[in-house]
């Protein structure tokens, strides 16, 4: 029997027309989750402090926060803080902090890789009411000097291969910036460095020694203080500082509590979590405030990517939260595995993935689905994760389709995909477990926040249309306090109590949103054509032979053109059946490889229905992903747009010369 469509939303209010130049707006809905209003935060549970604190209290002896031991160069074990020892060193930490004298409100920067210090300085500043100021680890200097300044960070807790990195900032930092704390150790030319700028710069140990016999009182916290001030990269412009309170963070683990226990996937004391994604990110952050809530245990990779799966294989997490880039790369490992390992395999692996996947789409979960299939075939795939993933939750980006149903079946797990902003405090919607017909969308709201659709009519978009469409609106106390010291772009976003995210969505028949354009990404052709480009990049992007593509047009010509980062697999196999030699590098710079490209997006194109003047006229292929090394990504891999166009700009030049000149000699 076919899965029959559940409706995973309620509406609270009606839609109402557009007056007054402003925009018609659909119904404002809430998930079914919700139905008897939205859940509480637990009690006493005030501030990020008291989720902590409460767990010391409950699960003093678990295992809080681990790391591989290092013995004779090479990685071992995890080895692991208690609750209980994690929160004695926060107290020390705390007690220096203000022994040096930080005061409520002050603003105190991280800024490292994660690491069990990461979350130690956080929390001090939990306790003492400190604004928590995560410098990006990815950004460059001259980002972070702007977020000290900016914000007025007056002490930096610091990874130690950073330090060099940091004082690339000053002098103009030290204008706020006074005391500097290394994660680990300090040299004798970076005290010296430190002190011709006047500042301050202690190691770890020496720090925490500070505040010895010394005993302060932690200041009272209430639901609205701001916790943290976290620095959105943004595609353009200067970083943005979103302002966070206690009770945004408070709200969404209520949320997330409920959401997870109405799907019977609740979070235990059992669970492992894996910290890669930069805690400086809203989507890692909250996900480790969630495990910390429930007494669970969070390891920290070694920093290194090639080393990820390494590590999952030592830690076994039960939970790995991803965003699409990294799923990406397990998929194309998968598939480079596959077409290494002969016919026979492939035919193997394809017969019971086609199994498999026939008895999901009919309604079965996917441990029902085909146990022997999972035992024989796709086991291996869950002990390359470590064994006992349960859940894969991917967020940041949107996850291609293929990629997720492909994830669904072998992965011997679910695979949820979400969507939320800095903004609205991460999670704001997330698909459910076993439900296929979720595929390709951030499934319904969470528990705690309403959502409405606002049309958009220059781009066509109707949310009162019977596929309603629109910009998507948020609403609930887990949104954020505004930006810091920009009250005119807080009111640009947040109108009458509605977060404007300037994404565009699509509500499906059961609840979910999919997810389908960028309400700023539109550019006109010279021939007044408007081309909404992030969801002709969506389609295009499912084309196979392309891992990634940036799409280009102008008010000066009238086609759009591309740059794309083939799949080095698929296009050297292309190149072997069809005679073509060379590296990966100088196939990217061969003629008819770009046909080849050209002609696959063109077809995806023509599938899709798309019309004449959406359908991409030349592309460029370069062999380098786009990068945040090249400034072409934010951290977390957004396009940035203008500097692709600065970075590209020859080559598009060259494209629509050559376009034109060839377009001309058919006339």
């Amino acid at each position: 029997m076919t899965q029959q469509l559940e409706k995973f939303i309620f509406q609270v209010e009606e839609g109402r027309e557009g007056s007054d130049g402003r925009p018609s707006v659909g119904p404002v809905y809430r998930s079914v989750f919700a139905k008897d209003g939205f859940p509480e935060p637990i009690e006493g549970m005030d501030s990020c402090w008291d989720v902590f604190r409460m767990s010391v209290e409950k699960y003093p002896n678990n295992p809080m926060l681990g790391r591989r031991e290092i013995v004779d160069g090479k990685p071992g074990k995890y080895v692991w803080q208690t609750y209980q020892e994690v929160y004695d060193i926060v107290i020390k930490l705390g007690n220096s902090l203000r022994s040096c004298g930080v005061e409520e409100q002050a603003k105190c920067g991280i800024y490292g890789a994660n690491s069990p210090e990461w979350i130690i300085s956080m929390e001090a500043c939990n306790a003492h009411g400190l604004y928590c100021v995560p410098l990006y680890d990815t950004l460059g200097a001259g980002a972070v000097e702007f977020i000290i300044t900016h914000s007025e960070v007056s002490i930096v807790f610091v990874e130690e291969k950073k330090i060099s990195e940091l004082f690339k900032t000053c002098p103009k930092a030290t204008e706020y910036m006074k005391t500097v704390v290394s994660f680990g150790g300090v040299t004798r030319e970076q005290k010296e460095a430190a002190e011709t700028f006047g500042l301050v710069i202690y190691a770890w140990d020496e720090f925490l020694k500070l505040g010895e016999g010394k005993q302060f009182d932690l200041p009272i916290k209430k639901k609205s203080d701001i916790c943290t001030i976290m620095y959105t990269s943004g595609t353009t412009g200067d970083p943005k500082g979103v302002m966070i309170s206690n009770e945004s963070i408070v709200t969404l683990i209520a949320g997330v509590i409920r959401l997870l226990k109405s799907a019977n996937e609740a979070l235990t004391v059992k669970d492992v979590y894996l910290s890669y994604l930069p805690l400086a990110h809203i989507f890692d952050r909250v996900i480790e405030e969630c495990f910390i809530q429930h007494g669970a245990a969070i390891g920290f990779w070694r920093g290194d990517v090639k080393l990820l799966i390494e590590d999952l294989g030592e830690l076994k997490p039960t939970i790995f939260c991803a965003v699409p880039r990294v799923l990406d790369r397990v998929y194309s490992g998968l598939q480079q595995k596959l077409a290494a390992g002969g016919f026979f395999k492939k035919f193997m692996f394809d017969s019971a993935f086609s199994f498999k996947y026939g008895h999901m789409k009919k309604g079965q979960s996917h441990v029902e689905a085909s146990p022997l299939c999972d035992k024989l075939v796709f086991s291996k795939v869950k002990q390359g994760l470590g064994g006992n993933v349960r859940i894969i939750l991917s967020g940041a980006a949107p996850l291609a389709s293929h990629v997720e149903s492909f994830l669904r079946v072998v992965a011997c797990c679910h695979v949820l995909q979400g969507y939320g902003l800095t903004e609205s405090c991460a999670g704001t919607f997330v698909s459910l477990p076993d439900r296929l017909d979720m595929l390709g969308t951030v499934g319904p709201p969470v528990p705690n926040v309403d959502i409405r659709l606002e049309s958009v009519p220059e781009m066509e978009y109707d949310a009162l249309a019977s596929t309603p469409r629109g910009e998507i609106c948020i609403r609930g106390k887990t949104l954020f306090s505004g930006y810091y010291k920009r009250e005119d772009l807080t009111k640009e976003v947040l109108i009458d109590g509605w977060l404007h995210t300037g994404d565009v969505g699509e509500w499906q028949p059961n609840g979910s949103m999919k997810i389908i354009d960028r309400k700023k990404n539109i550019f006109k052709l010279s021939q007044g054509e408007y081309v909404a480009v992030e969801n002709l990049e969506n389609i295009y992007g499912e084309v196979q032979a392309v891992d990634s593509v940036w799409v280009y047009g102008n008010s000066f010509e009238s086609f759009l053109i591309a740059v794309a980062n083939p799949n080095q697999h698929i296009l050297e196999k292309w190149a072997a059946e069809n005679g073509v030699s060379g590296d990966y590098n100088a196939l990217c710079q061969n003629a008819k490889a770009k046909e080849f490209i050209l002609g696959e997006l063109v077809k995806m194109g023509k599938e899709k229905k798309m019309k004449g003047f959406e359908i991409i006229k030349a592309v460029h292929l370069d062999p380098v992903p786009f990068d945040m090394e090249r400034d072409l990504l934010t951290p977390t891999y957004k396009k940035k747009r203008p500097q692709l166009l600065k970075h590209y700009q020859s080559v598009i030049d060259e494209m629509y010369k050559t376009t034109n000149e060839s377009l001309a000699s058919r006339k």
